[in-house]
C-alpha cells in the first residue's frame, strides 16, 4: 500500500468534517552543532513518506487538494553542511503533496486550511504542537466577527485510528519486514561465527552493525544488546564493552531496520562452543516454550493464549528440574515462572519495534490474532546470581530466544527461521571464525577522570 493509498484509507474512515494534523520528528542535536541521526516519527512516515525534519502535515477528508505539507525551504548553505532539501515545491513534484508550504508560514496558513470542519486529530506523540494546535482550532471562533457563524472544534488523537491501521501490513511491508529480518539472520550468523573467549562485545556489536550494511539497512533499529555472562540478567544492557569469558553464554538481541521497518531477534549461546548441562537444558527448555506459542499461533487465536502457552511450558520444565516446587496449576495460578521469566513473550513489530496497537479489545479481552499481523515471540528465564534458595550450578544463567512471526491465512510463518537457534546448529556455527585481534576496554582508562 503506497503512502496515498494509506492516506485515502485513512479518508474512508473519516468525513469532510474532519482535518488530520500530523508532527513530524524533529532534528535533534547530539552536542554542539553535531545531530543525531535523524529517525522520523513513525505515524508521519507511514502516511507522508517524507522523511526530514520538523515538518507539518494536514490531510483533508473529501477536499479537492486533500494533502497539504509544511516543512523547511530550500537552504543551499544548510543543504552543502547537512544534505539536500525537498522544499515546498519539491514535496509537491516528489511525494505528490497537493500544496507545499514553508515552515515559516504555519501559523499563518494552517488554521485557514481547517475551514469548517470542527473535528481535529492530532498526530504528535511527543506533543510538541499541541498547544499551537488548540490555537490553530480556535483562531477562527476568536477572530471572527460577533455575528459570523463560529467553529468549535475539537483536539483528539489521531493515534486511536491511525494505530489500528498500522496493526495489518501490507504485501509491501512484509515484503520490507522480511529484508530487515533477513538482514539480521546474516548479522546473527555473522556474529555467532566470530563469538570466543577474549573477544570484546562491542567487536561484536560493530561486526553485527557491519553486516547489515551489505543488506543495504540504515542502522540497527534499537541499540544491540551483546550480553556475555551475567550482564544478560539485565534486559536492556547495551554498555558492550566487556570481553567474554570461556564457560559463559552470549545473549544478543539485535535487529536491522530497513527502509523504516523492524526486526527483532534474540539468539543466546555459548561463548566457548559447547553449552554445559545446565545451561543446555534451561536452553532447550526456553526453546519448547518459543515453540509451543509459535504453534499456537493462528487467525482468530487470542493473544493471551501465546503467552499461556509459554509460561504452562516454562513452569512446567522449572518444576522437572526442581527449580521451582509444587502443583502445576498451583505454580500456573501463582504465576510461580515470573521469579525467572520477568517480561512478556512478545509485541507486534513493524515502524516500531514494539509496534503499535491495541492487545486487548474494548471489552477487556484478548485481541484475536488476523492474517497480516507480524510480532515477536520471546520467552527467557533468568536466574538470580544471589537466588541462594536454588542449586549453584543454575545461578546466573540468563537465556531469550526470539523470532519474528507472520500470521498467515493459515498460521505462522516463522521470519528469522534461517537464524541457527537449536542446540546441534549453535555448537556447529560458534567460533568457527574467530577474530584474530581482542580488544579490552578497561572499566575506567583515565582513572583521574572518574
Amino acid at each position: 500500500m503506497t503512502h496515498q493509498a494509506r492516506r485515502r484509507a485513512l479518508c474512508h474512515q473519516l468525513d469532510a468534517n474532519c482535518a488530520v494534523i500530523l508532527a513530524a520528528a524533529p532534528q535533534r542535536t547530539r552536542s554542539k552543532n553535531q545531530p543525531y541521526r535523524f529517525v522520523q516519527d513513525k505515524d508521519f512516515l507511514y502516511f507522508t513518506g517524507f522523511d526530514e525534519p520538523d515538518a507539518v502535515a494536514v490531510i483533508r477528508p473529501g477536499h479537492a487538494e486533500p494533502f497539504v505539507l509544511f516543512c523547511r525551504p530550500r537552504d543551499p548553505e544548510a543543504e552543502t553542511s547537512f544534505g539536500a532539501r525537498l522544499g515546498p515545491q519539491g514535496v509537491v513534484d516528489t511525494l505528490g503533496a497537493d500544496r507545499g508550504y514553508p515552515l515559516a508560514q504555519l501559523d499563518e496558513v494552517l488554521p485557514t486550511l481547517l475551514e469548517g470542519r470542527t473535528r481535529v486529530l492530532l498526530g504528535d506523540e511527543e506533543q510538541r504542537l499541541t498547544q499551537r494546535a488548540w490555537g490553530w482550532a480556535n483562531q477562527q471562533r476568536r477572530s471572527t466577527k460577533f455575528d459570523q457563524r463560529r467553529h468549535f472544534r475539537s483536539l483528539e488523537p489521531l493515534a486511536g485510528v491511525a494505530h489500528e491501521m498500522r496493526v495489518i501490513k501490507s504485501e509491501t511491508e512484509i515484503a520490507l519486514l522480511r529484508h530487515a529480518v533477513s538482514a539480521a539472520c546474516d548479522a546473527h550468523r555473522v556474529v555467532m561465527t566470530h563469538t570466543a573467549p577474549g573477544v570484546n562485545e562491542r567487536q561484536l556489536s560493530q561486526a553485527f552493525n557491519a553486516t547489515l550494511a551489505h543488506w543495504g539497512c540504515e542502522s540497527d533499529p534499537y541499540p544491540n544488546i551483546v550480553a556475555g555472562g551475567e550482564r544478560a540478567l539485565c534486559l536492556h544492557y547495551d554498555c558492550n564493552d566487556q570481553p567474554l569469558l570461556a564457560g559463559e553464554l552470549l545473549l544478543i538481541d539485535a535487529g536491522a531496520e530497513y527502509q523504516g521497518y523492524a526486526s527483532d531477534i534474540t539468539r543466546t549461546y555459548p561463548v566457548s562452543g559447547r553449552f554445559s548441562a545446565p545451561q543446555r537444558q534451561l536452553y532447550e527448555l526456553v526453546l519448547s516454550a518459543l515453540d509451543a506459542a509459535i504453534a499456537e499461533v493462528a487467525p482468530g487465536v487470542p493473544w493471551g493464549r501465546l503467552y499461556d502457552t509459554a509460561c504452562r511450558v516454562l513452569t512446567q520444565g522449572l518444576l522437572e528440574l526442581g527449580i521451582l516446587e509444587g502443583e502445576l496449576e498451583t505454580l500456573l495460578d501463582q504465576q510461580a515462572h515470573k521469579r525467572f521469566s520477568v517480561h512478556k513473550t512478545g509485541h507486534f513489530l513493524g515502524l516500531d519495534v514494539h509496534d503499535v496497537g491495541q492487545y486487548r479489545q474494548a471489552d477487556g479481552q484478548w485481541r484475536p490474532l488476523a492474517p497480516g499481523m507480524v510480532l515477536t515471540l520471546e520467552p527467557g528465564l533468568y536466574i538470580p546470581s544471589d537466588a541462594e534458595d536454588l542449586d549453584p550450578r543454575w545461578r546466573g544463567i540468563a537465556v531469550r530466544v526470539e523470532d519474528d512471526i507472520l500470521v498467515t491465512h493459515t498460521g505462522a510463518e516463522n521470519l528469522s527461521a534461517s537464524a541457527p537457534r537449536t542446540v546441534d546448529e549453535l555448537e556447529r556455527l560458534v567460533g568457527s571464525q574467530p577474530i584474530t585481534r581482542s580488544v579490552h576496554v578497561p572499566a575506567h582508562p583515565h582513572p583521574e577522570l572518574r
